[in-house]
């Protein structure tokens, strides 16, 4: 368990945890902390790491389960990332927050590679420069991240108060989000090979639970993979809304952790990865006789992960009143679906 209190991050070792101080770490603190496990074992070198109110500054100190580790963070720096004249979709705003409906395609925060036209700079701009510091220079008002590539619902803190209260949100994973995603094949609690999958069940319903330990691949920094000891826990589920004949289906996919490439990583463990998902999807092709060739043809062309963050659902962090919003789906996966859909409904008519 982890939380922030002003610039202290309080983390509780839990059970079976990692063999050293800086690992154990790594997979306790919240993703929105931005701690990496080199810069949590420099943070230990500095000494901004206390058990008992002493410092620990050996990285491979052995850790037990119940110890309590103060993390003392760097305080909110002046935000000095350049602001840019990007259009932003805004669906809220208030003097201490403001939720976005953010286009496929367009980076969340500064990073390598991506170093401007993000999010930020476009917030930065709207803003006039005003936005929490407590996510320093590149990530000012984060307070949680969806993919480039994927669509939909963020929320970002525009206050330092706003910020604490939306990160201790996400930490206790009490935010409510749905993202709607176009997935190979349909899950089903029928299917055999899905009941012999570790880490994956069926709740009432017919809703697919996917319950594992995320970490980064071994080989492939880039990749998120599926393990079941040590890494940060993750639980996904998911329902189906509409099947596309068997080769594909519209599923509702929520989240009780929220991992990086969460909904990816574990629909592609179940065998069901996402259409246009270049890093989990696989290389699989419709088959014809099941969507026509419109619908393989949409299907493989489509440019992106289908996932869209379609609901996001959180209290006021100042208010405290219960905020729901929703997003539609945008026309590039409206267009797949319709493809899909008229491509099964033509082979469904023709057996």
């Amino acid at each position: 368990m982890s939380g922030i209190s002003e610039n202290i991050l309080r983390v509780t070792i839990g059970e079976a945890p990692a063999d050293r101080l800086d690992k154990a770490l790594a997979a306790l603190v919240p993703e929105e902390a931005a701690l990496s496990r080199s810069r949590l074992a420099r943070m230990i070198a500095e000494g901004a790491v206390r058990r008992d109110g002493q410092p620990v500054t050996d990285q491979k100190a052995r850790v037990a389960e119940g110890e309590i580790y103060e993390i003392t963070l760097d305080p909110p720096r002046t935000v000095e990332t350049v602001a840019q004249d990007i259009p932003l979709t805004v669906v809220w705003e208030d003097e201490d927050l403001i939720v976005i409906d953010k286009p496929a395609g367009l980076v969340v925060h500064p990073a390598p590679g991506s170093e401007d036209g993000t999010l930020v700079n476009a917030l930065l701009h709207h803003f006039g420069g005003h936005l929490s510091g407590i996510g320093g220079e590149a990530r000012p008002g984060i307070v949680h991240r969806i993919d480039k590539d994927t669509s939909g619902l963020l929320v970002v803190a525009k206050s330092d108060r706003a910020h604490h209260s939306l990160a201790r949100q996400f930490e206790k994973h009490s935010v409510h989000r749905h993202y709607l995603a176009v997935v190979h094949g349909v899950p089903s609690a029928a299917d055999p090979r899905l009941r012999g999958t570790r880490g994956v069940s069926f709740e009432l319903g017919g809703i697919l639970k996917v319950t594992s330990q995320l970490a980064r691949h071994k080989t492939d920094r880039q990749r998120q993979a599926v393990i079941f000891e040590g890494g940060r826990h993750a639980i996904t589920r998911a329902r189906v809304v509409e099947d596309f004949n068997g080769a594909a289906a519209l599923v509702d996919c929520w989240l009780e952790t929220g991992r990086t490439h969460q909904i990816r990583v574990h629909m592609a463990h179940a065998g069901h990865g996402l259409i246009g998902d270049p890093t989990y999807g696989g290389r699989r092709k419709l088959q014809t006789k099941l969507v026509g060739e419109a619908g393989v043809t949409a299907a493989g062309a489509f440019p992106r992960q289908a996932l869209h963050a379609a609901t996001l659902g959180f209290v006021h962090p100042v208010t405290g009143e219960e905020l729901e919003f929703s997003s539609p789906l945008p026309a590039d996966m409206e267009a797949l679906i319709a493809a899909l859909r008229a491509g099964a409904a033509a082979a469904g008519a023709h057996n």
